[in-house]
């Protein structure tokens, strides 16, 4: 086990779940800003990954997993938040509608 590779990876699994939890409030500025950093550490590992022992790899598999769910949480609050633009849309569209009637 390379311990420098093993340190590297358990931050990104940190920085990962930081990110899981940003994603789960909604805060796309928290997780662009956590997952830029994660984004450097784990390219540092480009040319180690062959030398990964298994327990790098289960956290790399880890971080993927969290990945995984961090995305599913950004794309529900995208879906809240074009469902919201709609309704604000529609609500937009009858105040125009109805706000020439009484001038009739």
């Amino acid at each position: 086990m390379n311990r420098k590779v093993s340190a590297i990876l358990a931050r990104a699994l940190q920085l990962s779940r930081e990110v899981l939890a940003a994603a789960g409030r909604g805060d796309s500025q928290a997780v662009a800003a956590i997952d830029a950093e994660r984004l450097g550490l784990l390219k540092s590992l480009r040319n180690s990954a062959a030398a990964l022992d298994a327990h790098d790899r289960q956290l790399l598999a880890d971080i993927t997993l969290l990945n995984d769910q961090s995305i599913g949480h950004l794309e529900h609050h995208r879906r809240i938040k074009g469902r919201q633009l709609d309704v604000a849309s529609v609500g937009r569209r009858a105040v125009a509608a109805y706000s020439t009637v009484g001038r009739r």
